[in-house]
């Protein structure tokens, strides 16, 4: 295992992945420390901050394409998180700004973020000829 990949790789990628590393670890204490507490509110104030940034880097990290090749033949199938990510942010930060019943129901869209965002895209991440991969299995 080294950094060496990630740590060569553009700035973009270096702030996407430390930034989804954070919000990876944010996300597990804000899932299980206790709720509604004053640092409950701030590490998740901090959370979501993270987390679009995480969203927004990606979709300035592109494949490898043919010179003259529009932007969206430079995504993949991965990039598809991005919209899905922001959408599962901005129900969980409406949820919270509801408040009332509504807010016990803030959970489910950022738990959503967090499977689907940090660990579904997270996991695809560590696919072969990806960064991530190079970073854990070397080559």
């Amino acid at each position: 295992m080294s950094l060496d990949p990630l740590l060569q790789a553009p700035l973009i990628v270096q702030v996407h992945a430390f930034g989804a590393m954070a919000a990876f670890v944010l996300g597990l204490i804000q899932i299980i420390a206790p709720k509604g507490t004053l640092p409950h509110r701030t590490l998740g104030a901090f959370w979501i901050a993270i987390m679009i940034v995480v969203a927004s880097s990606s979709a300035f990290i592109y494949r490898p394409a043919a010179e003259g090749a529009s932007y969206w033949e430079r995504l993949s199938f991965i990039h598809l998180f991005i919209p899905i990510t922001a959408f599962g942010l901005v129900s969980g930060i409406l949820l919270l700004l509801r408040g009332g019943p509504a807010l016990k129901a803030h959970a489910r869209p950022f738990i959503s973020v967090f499977v689907g965002g940090l660990i579904v895209a997270g996991a695809l991440a560590f696919l072969p000829g990806r960064i991530m991969h190079g970073v854990v299995f070397g080559g």
